[in-house]
C-alpha cells in the first residue's frame, strides 16, 4: 500500500485528505495512517494538516519497492519488485534463482549494495558504495530463436540513453554493443545472460549498472569511467526514477523488438546515437586486430565495418571488442 500512496501523493500539487486516500485505496483511516507514518520513518518528509490532508514535500533517494513502484508506469516490466539493501552476490544471479522458481517476466531485482557483481569477460563490476549506482537486473522469457538473444543487449543501452535523458536531461552516446558513454567516459554497463534448456531459451537475465552519483573513481577507471554527477557538475538524481524509467524504455522497445524478430525499428535510432559511426575503429578479435571505418548497426545487431578494400564485414558481439583509434571511444 506504501507505493499506491506515494503515487497518489506524488500525482498530487496539493494535499490529499486521509478520506480521499481512504477511498481510493479501499482502506480505513488508520492503515493509511499506520503507511504514512512508515514512509516518514523511511526518510520521507510529508506534511499532515488538520482538514487538509497530506502533502509529499521531500523524497530520500532510496531504492525501495515502494520507492520504485511509486514512479513506474508499466505493463509488465516491474511487475515484481525485489529490493536488497545489500546483496553479497549479483542481481543476475538472484533473478536467475526467481527465474528457476517460476517468477514471471519483468520480475525485477535490484540493490543499494552488490558486492559480487560482474561485467563481460567475468570481470568484476561492484557497487560497494550506498547511495551511489543503481545495480538492477530483471527477467525476460522470449519466446525468439536463441541466435537472436544478443540483440535485447543492445535495446537495454538504449532504454538506458533515453532513460538518462528523461531524468537528467543529458545526451549520452552507445558504444557498440552496449556501453553507455558520456564524454567518452563509460557510465553503464550491461550483462545480458541467457539459460537454454535444450534448444529454447528459458530466461534472460538483462543486468544493468548504472554510475549515479560517484564522485570519484579509483586510479585504474578514472580515465575511461563517469557518473552522472560528475557529468553535470554535482547534480542529484532520483536512482528508483531512473530504475522506472529503463523499464518503460526497455518495455517499449523490446515489444517492437518481438513483433519485428530484429532491430529494423530501432536500427535508426540506435545509429543515431553510436559512437564513432562513419570515424576509424580498431577490431580486436582473438586471431588478429584490424582497422575500419564503422558505418553503424543491421537489423540484427551486428557493427558494420568497412575495409580498407571496400567491403564490408560484419561484426557480432562476443569475443570481439571494439575499440576507437586512439582509446577507448
Amino acid at each position: 500500500m506504501k507505493e499506491k500512496i506515494l503515487a497518489l501523493l506524488r500525482q498530487s500539487n496539493d494535499y490529499i485528505s486521509g478520506q480521499n486516500l481512504c477511498e481510493q485505496l479501499n482502506v480505513s483511516r488508520t492503515a493509511v495512517w499506520k503507511a504514512v507514518n512508515a514512509l516518514k520513518a523511511e526518510g520521507y518528509q510529508i506534511e499532515a494538516v488538520q482538514n487538509r490532508g497530506y502533502r509529499l514535500t521531500g523524497v530520500p533517494d532510496v531504492l525501495t519497492k515502494e520507492e520504485i513502484m511509486s514512479h513506474l508506469h508499466t505493463r509488465w516490466a516491474g511487475c515484481q519488485v525485489e529490493a536488497h539493501e545489500k546483496i553479497t552476490y549479483s542481481t543476475n544471479q538472484r533473478v536467475k534463482q526467481l527465474a528457476d522458481q517460476g517468477a514471471p517476466e519483468g520480475t525485477l531485482v535490484v540493490a543499494d549494495v552488490q558486492e559480487g557483481g560482474k561485467g563481460r569477460r567475468g570481470r568484476a563490476w561492484v557497487a560497494p558504495v550506498p547511495g551511489t549506482n543503481i545495480a538492477m537486473s530483471f527477467l525476460l522469457r522470449p519466446e525468439i530463436d536463441p541466435s537472436r538473444a544478443s540483440m535485447m543487449t543492445l535495446i537495454a543501452a538504449m532504454a538506458v540513453r533515453a532513460a538518462i535523458a528523461d531524468v537528467t536531461g543529458m545526451d549520452t552516446k552507445i558504444k557498440w554493443p552496449n556501453d553507455v558513454i558520456v564524454n567518452k567516459k563509460k557510465v553503464c554497463g550491461i550483462l545480458t545472460e541467457m539459460t537454454m534448456e535444450e534448444e529454447y531459451i528459458q530466461s534472460v537475465v538483462v543486468g544493468i549498472g548504472i554510475n549515479v552519483h560517484n564522485e570519484s573513481f579509483p586510479e585504474e577507471l578514472k580515465e575511461k569511467a563517469t557518473s552522472l554527477l560528475i557529468e553535470t557538475g554535482g547534480g542529484h538524481f532520483s536512482r528508483a526514477e531512473i530504475t522506472a524509467k529503463v523499464l518503460e524504455h526497455f518495455e517499449e522497445y523490446y515489444e517492437k523488438f518481438i513483433a519485428d524478430g530484429d532491430l529494423r525499428r530501432l536500427q535508426e535510432e540506435y545509429n543515431s546515437c553510436l559512437t564513432a559511426i562513419g570515424g576509424k575503429v580498431s577490431i580486436l578479435a582473438p586471431e588478429k586486430t584490424w582497422e575500419g571505418i564503422s558505418r553503424g548497426i543491421n537489423e540484427e545487431g551486428a557493427l558494420l565495418v568497412e575495409k580498407e578494400d571496400g567491403s564490408i564485414e560484419k561484426i557480432t558481439s562476443g569475443e570481439v571488442s571494439v575499440r576507437g583509434i586512439y582509446g577507448y571511444v
